[in-house]
């Protein structure tokens, strides 16, 4: 049996700076990933099964239409195994969860079935690549083009989700402008957390007005998200609905999450670290 972990990614900037004539948007996006996420254990096995447990386990679909089986499936169409998934994160929540698990699932399977990672993993979606690097990326084009970033600062989030999904192709469709500047050619070196913030606060998500239009209470996460002490940056992560706040310290974090989970008792919120490589 193995073991393989699904972080949560979290979209630090998303700028959306075109559409191609097949529809596919043109993005520039600084991603992380954190120390929270899904659990996957994966053993051989005749066929191949997916048994999903966990808080956020309702959500998850169980038939062909999972990543995590297709994944197999492109990985090898007829070996078997046995995979449980303990989903932790929300569903259609921005954070990439079903990418992550996908991910995750092609570097444990390729561990027991002796297999080569896919050569086109973005074939089971724009996410998957970058979710099997699962280290601080720019990435760029239609989620194809994979760029390394300089070491950044130790760094923690407050990941908040109000519980609503939120179907990214209706915010999308809903952006009011799909022609928007980039980031800067480079992303520059950190020697702070507070240096990294300010750097961040002169980004965007260009997708976080739309999600707002969607489900307003994106707007009241922000709002709850920025009033917390030692908060340096708030922002939605990916189509949304999770929010995150920066912070310089894990207490600090720790106690914003603490605060806003009593708050909003009906939220998902974790405090979690950006792990750097």
């Amino acid at each position: 049996m193995t073991r393989a972990f699904a972080p949560a990614k979290i979209n630090l900037t998303l700028h959306i700076t075109g559409q191609r004539d097949d529809g596919y948007h043109l993005l520039d996006s600084l991603v992380v990933f954190t120390d929270i996420g899904d659990e996957l254990q994966i053993e051989p096995a005749r066929g191949l099964t997916l048994e999903v447990t966990g808080p956020c386990a309702t959500d998850v679909p169980g038939d062909g239409s999972n990543l995590i089986l297709r994944a197999a499936r492109c990985l090898h169409p007829s070996k078997g195994a046995k995979i449980r998934l303990q989903k932790s994160l929300p569903v259609a929540s921005g954070m990439g969860g079903g990418s992550s698990d996908a991910a995750a699932a092609l570097r444990g399977l390729s561990e027991i079935w002796g297999e080569p990672l896919p050569q086109e993993p973005a074939s089971l979606g724009a996410d998957v690549p970058v979710c099997l690097r699962a280290r601080p990326t720019r990435m760029s084009g239609i989620g194809d083009r994979l760029d390394k970033v300089p070491t950044l600062p130790q760094s923690w989030l407050v990941l908040v989700n109000p519980r609503v999904a939120v179907p990214t192709p209706q915010v999308f469709a809903r952006v009011a402008s799909k022609q928007n500047p980039p980031m800067p050619k480079k992303v520059p070196a950190f020697d702070t957390v507070h240096s990294f913030a300010d750097w961040l606060g002169r980004m965007r998500n260009d997708m976080e007005p739309a999600a707002i239009g969607i489900k307003p209470v994106i707007a009241t996460v922000l709002d709850g998200i920025k009033a917390q002490p030692g908060c340096l940056l708030g922002r939605m992560s990916g189509s949304g609905a999770t929010c995150w706040g920066m912070f310089d310290s894990q207490a600090k974090a720790q106690r914003a999450a603490r605060s806003i989970a009593t708050q909003n008792p009906g939220w998902w919120v974790k405090p979690a670290e950006i792990t750097p490589l």
